[in-house]
């Protein structure tokens, strides 16, 4: 059949997978049933994801403001630089075998990338706090009305209502400061789209290129680096740099802050390789509530009840949409089973 012809009876199949009625059962059965549909490896990637960008936060904003390192796109192309320098220490160790990519595919990515942390920058220049972070929730809806265009793939209901119970809440707890204007409203939307594609096409050309994680990341990140380098002239102060003395410490916080990306870069290519896009921006909804905890908890930001309520939201919209995906999960190898079972199954009808 063809790729879209495929991708549509998968996604109808989910949908019909998810959508269907199911039998009573206790909150304990179901809980059981939603362990059993659990894949470990997929768990690991995001605990390694949730772990890693919770400390990459905490360690730059300990650089930038204790360390006055105020030079995020340079942070972020020293980031995959060392990405490459390890997954090239990996490579030797034996713990990867690099495989040759289509050059073109992977400046593609890289591109997509590159505009995603440009227009991040800028949109955060020109936006208030509120309306930025109102405008990154707009990314879940975004990548499932572009997975069901592009790739056919249709979302079950209780899927959908999951997904705008995260999203509220995410976006009713950010309300605190939301400030419009045209021109950062602009440079959002083409943040939004260009994020979108860039975590869509994370997960499809590791299928289309036939590579795992770190067979393309191995091939991205130097290619995002060389990208990022004319760019930190126009989004970060040059003069400033130029005058910047780098300290002990500070080269202490760059090489850990560094380290760390090396995890947050490969987790997050493992997470979508093995889960979805979709997937993914919830464990970001769900990092994005436990930051805003820890800010709360370490910091001594002033407590909002509406960050509080927004955040609670975020954590039940979280569980039912994890609920939901085990359960479709857990169908799908049931009808898998069976449909192996009936064609190994003897043919009666033969005379």
């Amino acid at each position: 059949a063809p790729p879209a012809a495929s991708a549509e009876l998968e996604a109808q199949r989910e949908n019909t997978l998810a959508g269907k009625s199911q039998r009573s059962m206790t909150c304990t059965e179901q809980l059981n049933e939603d362990c059993a549909a659990i894949n470990p490896r997929s768990v690991f990637y995001m605990a390694l994801n949730l772990c890693s960008s919770i400390a990459i936060v905490l360690v730059n904003k300990w650089l930038f403001n204790n360390s006055n390192f105020k030079f995020p796109t340079l942070l972020t192309m020293l980031h995959f630089a060392f990405t490459f320098a390890g997954l090239q220490v990996c490579a030797c160790l034996g713990l990867f075998t690099p495989k040759a990519l289509n050059l073109l595919r992977v400046c593609r990515l890289s591109a997509a990338f590159c505009g995603f942390v440009v227009l991040t920058n800028i949109s955060l220049q020109l936006n208030s706090v509120g309306f930025y972070q109102v405008m990154k929730v707009l990314t879940t809806p975004v990548i499932a009305l572009l997975e069901l265009v592009l790739y056919g793939k249709v979302l079950a209901r209780p899927l959908v209502a999951a997904l705008t119970l995260v999203c509220t809440g995410v976006a009713y707890s950010s309300m605190t400061d939301v400030e419009l204007n045209m021109n950062g409203t602009l440079v959002a939307i083409a943040g939004v789209l260009v994020t979108s594609f860039y975590q869509i096409w994370v997960g499809t050309e590791q299928k289309d290129l036939e590579a795992n994680a770190l067979q393309l990341l191995y091939y991205q990140a130097p290619v995002a680096a060389l990208m990022l380098v004319p760019v930190i002239p126009l989004l970060d102060d040059m003069a400033l740099l130029r005058e910047y003395e780098v300290t002990s410490s500070t080269l202490g916080l760059l090489v850990a802050s560094c380290s760390v990306a090396l995890f947050v870069n490969l987790s997050t290519f493992l997470v979508i390789g093995s889960t979805s896009p979709l997937s993914y921006n919830v464990l970001g909804h769900f990092k994005l509530s436990l930051v805003v905890v820890g800010g709360f908890m370490l910091f001594g930001y002033a407590i909002d009840m509406r960050n509080v309520l927004g955040m609670a939201i975020v954590l039940v919209g979280v569980v039912w949409y994890t609920h939901v995906k085990l359960r479709a999960q857990a169908a799908a190898k049931a009808m898998a089973a069976a449909e192996q079972e009936s064609l190994l199954r003897p043919d009666s009808a033969k005379v």
